[in-house]
């Protein structure tokens, strides 16, 4: 009934794509105000909506990414320990993380590249249009 949620770890650990993009643009010191704005923007993000689905299906979700503890660990490091954005996608991302799950055994999953599961479900493509998350499907509301 409980479920281990991984909200916190791209924001806090340079896991989106357009962490990528800012650094290229940016250096560090673009990718650390990114990283910032992320964290505190976090709480207004999807977690509204997510706790509903997780509490319409009957589960607690819980967050050990955003346990303060966790938070200020992270905080209290660089951003190139908990990152390196110019080791290849899959492997400089959220590499604290890809290391921690390296040393515990699970290698093959310690390099794979992050996917949103809308995208890695494939379910975004079985749709053409060009509608955003945060809009009204006007085909299912009808």
């Amino acid at each position: 009934r409980v479920l281990l949620c991984g909200h916190g770890a791209d924001e806090q650990l340079c896991g989106y794509s357009r962490h990528r993009a800012c650094f290229s643009r940016s250096g560090w010191s673009g990718l650390l105000s990114e990283v910032s704005m992320e964290i505190a923007r976090l709480h207004a993000r999807n977690m509204g909506r997510d706790n509903r689905v997780m509490a319409d299906h009957a589960r607690a979700p819980r967050f050990p990414y955003l346990d303060e503890d966790v938070v200020s660990f992270l905080n209290s490091l660089p951003v190139w320990r908990k990152s390196n954005l110019f080791l290849p996608r899959g492997v400089g991302e959220k590499l604290l993380l890809r290391v921690l799950a390296h040393r515990l055994g699970l290698t093959s999953a310690a390099g794979l590249p992050k996917r949103a599961i809308q995208f890695g479900s494939r379910i975004a493509k079985m749709d053409s249009s060009k509608e955003k998350g945060n809009q009204q499907c006007l085909r299912l509301a009808s």
